[in-house]
Parts: C-alpha cells; sequence; structure tokens
C-alpha cells in the first residue's frame, strides 16, 4: 500500500503558503517568504509525485528494471496509457516539470514569478493524483 501522507501534507502547505502569499503584501519579507516556501514545495511535491506514479505503474512493467529505466516524463506518459490520467493531465504535469527545471537552476525572482500563475491549477493536479493513487491502492488489495 502506498502511503501518500507526506504528498498531502506537501499540498496542504503548499496551498497554504499561497493563500498566505495573496494576503501579504508585493515586497515584503512576508511575501519573499510565502513564495520561497510555494517554490520549494513545488519541488518536493514533483519529486514525490513521479515517485510514487512509478510504483502504481509497476504492475504494468514486466520488471522494476524496466520501470526504472523511465524518465520522469515517461512516468507520467506512461499513466495516460493505462488510463491513469488524462492527457491533459499528463500534458500539464510535463509542462510543471519543465518549468521545475528551470526554478531548479535559476533561483531569481523572476523565474519565481513566473511559477506562481501555475500554482492553483497545480494543487488540483496534486489533489488529482492524490486521489489516483488511493483508487490505485483500493484496487490492490
Amino acid at each position: 500500500m502506498l502511503d501518500v501522507q507526506f504528498l498531502e501534507r506537501c499540498n496542504a502547505t503548499l496551498t497554504e503558503a499561497y493563500r498566505l502569499l495573496g494576503e501579504a503584501e508585493v515586497n515584503s519579507v512576508h511575501y519573499d517568504l510565502y513564495r520561497s516556501a510555494i517554490i520549494k514545495e513545488f519541488e518536493v511535491i514533483l519529486e514525490q509525485s513521479g515517485k510514487l506514479l512509478k510504483k502504481v505503474l509497476l504492475p504494468y512493467f514486466s520488471s522494476k528494471n524496466a520501470l526504472d529505466k523511465l524518465t520522469f516524463k515517461d512516468i507520467f506518459r506512461y499513466a495516460s496509457n493505462h488510463d491513469l490520467l488524462t492527457l491533459d493531465e499528463v500534458e500539464r504535469w510535463l509542462l510543471y516539470r519543465d518549468n521545475r527545471n528551470l526554478t531548479a537552476h535559476d533561483y531569481g525572482f523572476d523565474l519565481a514569478e513566473e511559477t506562481l500563475p501555475i500554482i492553483p491549477e497545480f494543487i488540483v493536479d496534486v489533489a488529482r493524483l492524490i486521489q489516483v493513487i488511493k483508487e490505485n491502492n483500493a484496487t490492490k488489495r
């Protein structure tokens, strides 16, 4: 059984940081604090999402070695192939990953500000992924 508690907690933290960012005065220390928290949670959630979804896909592969060769993007593409996620959801996850790769190399203000507009939809997509993982757990008992 896959444990999604950490992913749920990260998404709750991201949601709250995003809410508080909306209440903070731009150019304040609080705004910077919440923006930094959002970017970090975004990164952590992406990594956890890929790892958990990979485990969900294991029954669809002949071996763990075959699964281990997949990239993050491949994992999400296979999830669509097996009707775990829609094509639209997968496309968004691939865009999230591209955005994350940029934030990993440039923690500048402008890049962080480019990430903020995608966060509301990301929060929804994470909740949907958690639901998919939970449903998959229920069918494997």
